[in-house]
């Protein structure tokens, strides 16, 4: 029930706080950026649009652990899995060249209708994520 993503960006200026380092609100930007690209490579970002579903964030939690700075390479690696009706994604942030750790979080996501209905999870999602956790 996991697949596992990698999304790479690179640190720009305009992210950084006073003290040169990713402020930490940026930090989830870096999530939404690496949770796009998975649900745009899975086809849900069609699915949802065709169907008048959004994706809705209601969780997330979030360990910053080292500071990344201007030019960095950044690599998030997500573990997305379901439960119930939610989406969960594990995400781990490191600095790609010296390969440590910046940033562990974790985000549960529900699938919405304009109404504020919740959807579950369609079927086609649950079976790559089966497929993945069971090769």
């Amino acid at each position: 029930m996991i697949m596992e993503h990698e999304y790479r960006l690179e640190v720009r200026g305009y992210e950084l706080d006073s003290f040169g380092h990713v402020n930490n609100a940026v930090y989830l930007n870096y999530l939404e950026a690496a949770r796009w690209d998975l649900c745009s490579k899975l086809n849900l970002t069609d699915y949802n649009e065709s169907n008048e579903l959004f994706i809705v964030v209601i969780e997330t939690n979030i360990k910053y652990i080292r500071e990344l700075k201007l030019f960095d390479k950044v690599l998030i690696k997500t573990e997305l899995t379901y439960e119930d009706d939610y989406l969960i994604f594990k995400h781990n942030i490191y600095n790609e060249v010296t390969k440590r750790k910046a940033s562990v979080a974790k985000s549960k996501m529900v699938l919405v209708s304009k109404q504020r209905i919740i959807y579950e999870i369609p079927q086609f999602i649950k079976d790559k994520l089966d497929i993945c956790a069971y090769g």
